[in-house]
């Protein structure tokens, strides 16, 4: 529909995400009031991906200003308590398919940054009342949450979280079985987050970090074997950056710079493919979904051999040659999140990626929230547990980006998904750009992920190319059906005066245009 017709356009993770954005503009709300708005209710909506305890990451492109990323990530402690005096313990999560390991417990916890980053958006960029943007949350969590099929898949696939103490239980477990989870079709009742999310409306963000619940924080942490303190709450600030631009093929491609690096090793990807291949690459063929594999190969690499110096170097010429070369002489032997993208009708664009990590598995007393575990992500640990440096930003997958083709097209897309974030996204930009798909296809088609000597090949693919690609590589996975494994890459675009939108369904996307 043309843009002078409709409000804007929406995509998320969940249908009530998706609404309560749709709220704002109908409200008369921009694109950043509608991600807000998104973003209170997706820690309702979808509480195992996204908290208030959490962090994250906005790319902003206001209709007439520069673009900006909002940091809004955890950061490690100040004071870091020995590794026998905390709260520290593995988990499995088990998809199924596979399994990953995961530790919880207070001294998992970094320090969140998401209500103070909600509110540094809107003080920058929001028009409606804060409160206003609010009540969808506040109206759900009070009236509670109708489990779907996916919320139900993932809380089994975490299950280990939210039954790890008597208080995650009560809150999470099914009403019909307390040593299960709730299942599809049972409601979540969540009234004391709903009593902080009007708190905080009221009182604004220093009720998080100085107030009532800051001092619940360091409580719990200093009783309990985390290593917050009060102090860490009070100094953290939202870190407001100049986005990372790679320019490939036909388009430019704008993502999260360091200290992140999902962004700068999606962009790393992509200049070793424009040096190995001038006329792009077909990724639903052996020899495109090799390559690709390969590069998704010396993509890890990269990013463990240069932990401590991941800056925008590793996009030097010299050093792409050095992995260029590696992959030429190579023979083919061989985390949750979630993502809000809207667009308005002047055409601001507001890419919004979350997580929570896993959840800690405590419920920070009466406040209904259950703080992250980014400390007990290895994902964000590839050096190993407990080396973090104190009061330190946390690097991260996550990769909120905007991608502008030479036709003016804009698409606002990102994706959850651990350590797949920059695989999905990178598949989908190769799918617009070199592909040249429409968006809902190049989200909807098969995808795959390497690491650690596996390929993952999700189902969509042509038997042939399964059988030649299980001959090619030693350790092949072949996965059933579409998966939030692969990630959940939701996307809003303009194309001249028309909207696109496509929710990717493996992580229960959710897309549509907002008119009246």
């Amino acid at each position: 529909m043309n843009r002078t017709l409709a409000k804007g356009a929406v995509a998320a993770g969940h249908a009530a995400t998706a609404e309560a954005a749709a709220f704002a503009l109908r409200e008369g709300g921009n694109a950043f009031d509608a991600a807000i708005a998104a973003q209170w209710t997706a820690c309702v909506a979808e509480p195992v991906l996204t908290s208030l305890g959490g962090g994250g990451f906005l790319m902003a492109q206001p209709e007439n200003g520069q673009a900006c990323v909002y940091d809004f990530f955890a950061q490690t402690p100040g004071h870091k308590r020995s590794d026998a005096d905390i709260d520290f313990h593995p988990i499995q999560a088990d998809f199924g398919t596979t399994q990953q390991e995961f530790h919880i417990g207070y001294g998992a916890v970094a320090t969140p940054g998401a209500v103070r980053g909600l509110f540094a958006i809107h003080r920058d960029l929001g028009g409606l009342p804060m409160p206003v943007l609010m009540e969808p949350a506040i109206e759900l969590a009070k009236k509670g949450l109708r489990v779907n099929k996916l919320q139900a898949y993932i809380l089994n696939v975490v299950r280990p979280v939210y039954l790890a103490t008597p208080e995650a239980a009560q809150r999470f477990a099914s009403c019909s079985d307390r040593g299960k989870l709730a299942g599809e079709g049972e409601t979540l009742h969540l009234p004391e987050l709903a009593d902080t999310l009007l708190a905080l409306g009221n009182e604004g963000e220093s009720l998080f970090y100085e107030g009532e619940i800051a001092a619940q924080i360091e409580s719990v942490c200093r009783n309990a074997g985390g290593h917050l303190r009060r102090e860490d709450l009070a100094g953290y600030r939202v870190i407001k950056r100049d986005p990372l631009r790679i320019k490939y093929r036909s388009g430019e491609f704008l993502t999260n710079p360091p200290p992140s690096s999902g962004g700068l090793l999606i962009g790393f990807a992509l200049k070793l493919l424009e040096k190995l291949s001038t006329k792009g690459l077909c990724i639903d063929s052996t020899q495109g979904i090799s390559r690709l594999a390969e590069v998704m190969h010396v993509t890890n690499e990269a990013r463990l051999d240069r932990t401590d110096k991941l800056n925008e170097q590793l996009l030097d010429s010299e050093l792409l040659k050095q992995y260029e070369e590696q992959i030429r002489g190579r023979k083919h032997a061989f985390r949750g999140t979630t993502h809000i993208s809207v667009i308005d009708n002047k055409g601001n664009l507001a890419s919004l990626t979350t997580s929570n990590g896993e959840g800690c598995g405590h419920m920070l007393g009466s406040t209904g929230i259950m703080l992250n575990n980014m400390l007990g992500e290895e994902d964000l640990n590839p050096r190993g547990f407990h080396t973090w440096r104190e009061n330190q930003r946390l690097t991260s997958m996550m990769a909120p980006s905007l991608l502008r083709l030479n036709d003016g097209h804009a698409v606002a897309f990102g994706s959850g998904g651990s350590n797949r974030i920059r695989s999905a996204i990178l598949q989908v930009l190769l799918r617009l750009v070199d592909e040249q798909l429409p968006l809902a296809e190049a989200i909807e088609r098969p995808r795959i992920h390497y690491e650690k000597g596996l390929l993952n090949i999700e189902n969509g693919f042509d038997s042939e190319v399964y059988k030649q690609l299980q001959g090619e590589f030693e350790q092949t996975r072949c996965w059933p059906d579409q998966n939030l494994f692969f990630g959940g890459v939701h996307a809003v675009s303009l194309d001249g005066e028309d909207f696109e939108y496509c929710g990717d369904r493996r992580r229960g996307g959710v897309a549509f245009l907002v008119v009246g």
